[in-house]
């Protein structure tokens, strides 16, 4: 039996290994919060999103959640849960806002308005299944001022990203 894959197959491998690379590494860091990352692989999701659209966009987002947590030991456990309910919610609000604005709407709006949506899903999730006491709640405003800068960080690289030059082939 052979498949036969497409360019566009090659190009989600490619992309998706690089946000799973990222996403790995992103792992290692130590954070001030549960839950609380840069979302650096978010970048390569926004840029894929900007240049191929939202199909390709989601195939990486979901490959890298489920490979990720394969590498680090996390599948089906919450943090999987928290990761996976995230990734979808980002990428729910990604084709709202990319259906409604189109190109309008640069890097930075696109990378914030998913960060807020990650870190919505996985409090929705953690509030409802995992710890769902109201003191959980005080800690609402400090994740999504979090997830603003986050976004904003990840929105200028993705910017930055997607304004370089096309590489020639040699």
């Amino acid at each position: 039996m052979r498949l036969s894959t497409t360019r566009e197959d090659h190009l989600i491998a490619w992309l998706a290994a690089l946000a799973v690379a990222i996403h790995v590494l992103e792992s290692a860091l130590p954070s001030p919060l549960p839950g609380v990352k840069p979302g650096l692989a978010n970048v390569i999701t926004v840029v894929a999103l900007m240049m191929y659209g939202w199909r390709v966009a989601a195939w990486i987002s979901v490959l890298r959640v489920i490979a990720g947590s394969l590498l680090t030991g996390t599948f089906l456990s919450p943090t999987f849960l928290l990761s996976i309910s995230g990734a979808l919610a980002s990428l729910a609000v990604l084709l709202a806002a990319h259906a409604l604005t189109g190109p309008r709407l640069s890097a930075i709006g696109l990378c914030v308005l998913a960060a807020m949506a990650h870190m919505l899903g996985q409090f929705l999730i953690a509030y409802t299944l995992i710890i769902p006491h109201p003191a959980l709640l005080k800690l609402l405003p400090i994740l999504l001022t979090a997830a603003l800068l986050f976004g904003v960080a990840t929105g200028t690289m993705a910017n930055r990203i997607y304004r370089l030059p096309p590489a020639t082939s040699s």
